[in-house]
């Protein structure tokens, strides 16, 4: 197992994936496992944007943006995994099994976990979820594609 220990913050994120506010959604990765497994963090507030239309007077983050916040989180294991990702860019190419558990609101902090499932460079499988404290909030397996930038 390779690891990377020191936290990865935003200014590296914003080098690896290419989104940018309002969605960009990972603050920092507290833990990389390469090939297995990652743990990146979201501070949900209700600066947030998509809080202006989803449920104003009662704020919920849309479960969308969640499994999307998911996705970027694997996408930068997935970066990590590789020797040669600088030029590729990783493409969300399936959602199975995503289940919303627990609302999300603002003031929370996401702790996102994601997992390999299958690593190859044609196509890559991984299992992610998506926790509130001790509270899964939602998880979802995907898969992705890559393409040259």
């Amino acid at each position: 197992m390779s690891e990377i220990n020191e936290i990865i913050d935003i200014g590296v994120i914003r080098s690896i994936l290419p989104h940018r506010y309002p969605l960009l959604l990972v603050d920092r990765i507290e833990e990389v496992h390469k090939k297995e497994s990652i743990v990146g963090i979201k501070n949900v507030t209700i600066n947030e944007e998509f809080f202006l239309g989803h449920y104003p007077d009662h704020p919920i983050m849309p479960g969308v943006l969640i499994v999307e916040a998911m996705a970027q989180v694997a996408g930068i294991l997935i970066y990590y995994s590789f020797e040669d990702m600088e030029d590729k860019l990783p493409i969300f190419t399936s959602i199975d099994k995503a289940k919303f558990r627990t609302p999300v609101k603002p003031g929370d902090q996401l702790r996102i976990k994601v997992e390999i499932v299958r690593l190859r460079k044609r196509v890559s499988k991984v299992r992610g979820e998506a926790y509130v404290g001790d509270n899964l909030a939602a998880e979802a397996e995907m898969m992705f594609t890559f393409e040259e930038k």
